[in-house]
């Protein structure tokens, strides 16, 4: 069934997050009303109304295009947090962010990106990366390479000798065990800096425009779409367990990103003081 839909239905779901960012992201964008604009967890986790009415409208979409699916959402899994399980069952998920780069959005700052991913028993299958202020659609589907706007996207590697440039997990979002472990990163030939929209750094990483990321949180929403896409272009990924980070189990982090095997496994064993 789902090899079916991947060889018939990936222009309808372009669509359904093409429409559910016209509808409720971009009339939105830099037009929000104080009541638009909340807090989750703390004074640094900004959700809007563009956040939640994009998710219904997205889970609403794509349970139709994909009958028996189910969405792991962002929101939704705020709000009920069990429903982060169905990662771990055999029915497809759709995993929705459907405003990465939240405080980037509510800044008025266009490098935000809604973020879909499709998933089976862990495996991600197909993801789209929509960045609507920039009209830029970053897709991949496993096995068939990533593309933007229709071209086909390759990550290369780093020029020998260079400095790497890595995009590390936000201080704002971070504990001190998990500074800790980027301070790892302050060494010669490493150029680290906090990341902005994590869909937008994995899609810098696809392109060779960054070398790699340093993630220390596991939501996956936030990565999905993203290692897919970095995987495609020729980029891999690690634990600093020395295994892939995987959606639908728990993961030793933090874990690194690379746009080639080689600087994926350099960053992880920094990470982990190797």
């Amino acid at each position: 069934m789902i090899d079916e839909f991947l060889a018939r239905d990936l222009s309808a779901v372009e669509d359904a997050v093409r429409a559910a960012a016209a509808a409720e992201i971009m009339p939105r964008f830099r037009q929000l009303a104080a009541h638009e604009v909340d807090h989750k967890s703390g004074p640094h986790d900004l959700v809007t109304a563009a956040d939640r009415l994009a998710e219904e409208h997205l889970t609403a979409s794509l349970t139709k295009i994909l009958p028996g699916s189910a969405v792991v959402g962002e929101e939704a899994v705020h709000a009920d947090p069990g429903s982060y399980a169905a990662l771990r069952a055999d029915t497809p998920v759709w995993i929705v962010d459907p405003v990465d780069g939240t405080r980037q959005f509510v800044d008025g700052d266009p490098a935000f990106c809604t973020l879909v991913a499709l998933a089976v028993r862990g495996e991600i299958l197909a993801s789209w990366t929509f960045a609507p202020a920039r009209e830029e659609l970053a897709t991949a589907v496993r096995g068939q390479g990533a593309y933007v706007n229709g071209e086909r996207i390759h990550s290369g590697s780093p020029r020998p000798g260079a400095e790497l440039r890595v995009a590390t997990a936000h201080p704002l979002y971070t504990s001190e065990h998990d500074r800790r472990a980027l301070a790892r990163l302050d060494v010669p030939g490493v150029a680290a800096r906090p990341c902005g929209s994590a869909g937008l750094e994995y899609l810098r990483v696809a392109r060779g425009e960054m070398d790699a990321l340093a993630f220390t949180w596991p939501s996956a929403w936030d990565h999905a779409a993203g290692l897919l896409l970095v995987e495609e272009a020729g980029g891999a990924h690690s634990t600093v367990d020395g295994v892939p980070f995987r959606v639908d189990r728990d993961n030793a982090l933090p874990f690194a990103v690379g746009r080639d095997e080689a600087t994926a496994f350099r960053v992880r064993d920094l990470l982990r003081g190797a």
